[in-house]
């Protein structure tokens, strides 16, 4: 089955991001949200960085409008039912995913490959809420989808490989760079990527450098494009906090333990850039 119109559950920081490198790509894209106005919302913030994209003429003011064209979006998932593929981008919660895979499984026809965005939770548990299993993959992108260049592609013990290979291929025509991994919490970036940011901050916990300095030392002495605690504020310590929680719900080690001050942090409203502040003020 060739891939040519793709749907995309969800509008907000990564599904319009997804929508947009999609369209960029000269696929058909259906975006579909819960209400009008956040449907709104995700599709101005495409159109903000489509106009900044040809005010530094990374791109020209043709092809941003080209992209534009390519985009529509929808508030029924009904309307999705034309899609050859659907990548779902919604709230990093279970039971609302597995709601909105089996509302999609019912309106959608059995060839249409479905994937999931998420960053922690099971493929396997949402691809055995449908009724095509072996169908389904996880296509897991990485923030801000249009500047980030790698797609984990996770394949469940019930994934077809022909659509592993599909799946691939389709990331390739995005331009970007597909790895392959099982079904497994985490996947492989952030099964490494969370323990070191958390690991940072029970190094700050116990005062042996302040923030600043470590991030320096990481940029400067491991080569990073950017040091732990910056890096946990672009991710946004609530989202760290939930991933850390399914990572220790899963393993037990202690190396996956939410620290003490990531939790007082989050509870305190210190959430990182979108809110303002984190570890460091952006007010």
């Amino acid at each position: 089955m060739k891939i040519s119109r793709v749907g995309v559950l969800g509008c907000g920081l990564m599904g319009s991001g997804i929508s947009q490198v999609v369209a960029a790509a000269g696929f058909r894209v259906r975006v579909r949200e819960i209400d009008d106005a956040t449907l709104a919302a995700g599709l101005e913030s495409i159109e903000a960085r489509l106009r900044s994209a040809v005010s530094r003429e990374r791109t020209s003011a043709p092809e941003a409008e080209a992209i534009r064209q390519r985009i529509d979006g929808t508030v029924a998932i009904a309307d999705l039912a034309d899609c050859d593929l659907v990548i779902e981008a919604i709230t990093e919660n279970r039971e609302i995913k597995l709601a909105t895979w089996r509302e999609l499984d019912e309106a959608c026809p059995q060839e249409t490959i479905f994937a999931s965005n998420t960053s922690s939770l099971s493929i396997t548990e949402m691809a055995v809420a449908t009724r095509r299993p072996g169908r389904f993959v996880g296509m897991h992108f990485f923030n801000p989808v249009p500047v980030m260049a790698l797609v984990e592609i996770v394949r469940s013990m019930l994934s077809e490989e022909e659509v592993v290979e599909q799946a691939c291929e389709f990331v390739g025509a995005l331009g970007k760079t597909a790895v392959v991994c099982k079904d497994r919490t985490g996947f492989i970036v952030n099964r490494l990527l969370v323990p070191y940011m958390l690991e940072a901050i029970r190094v700050l916990e116990e005062g042996l450098a302040s923030k600043e300095d470590i991030d320096a030392a990481m940029r400067l002495g491991a080569g990073y494009p950017m040091g732990p605690f910056t890096l946990v504020d672009f991710v946004g310590l609530d989202t760290t906090l939930a991933i850390a929680s399914i990572f220790f719900d899963e393993f037990r080690e202690a190396r996956y333990a939410p620290p003490p001050l990531l939790k007082r942090m989050v509870l305190a409203g210190h959430l990182g850039r979108k809110s303002g502040r984190g570890f460091y003020d952006y007010s």
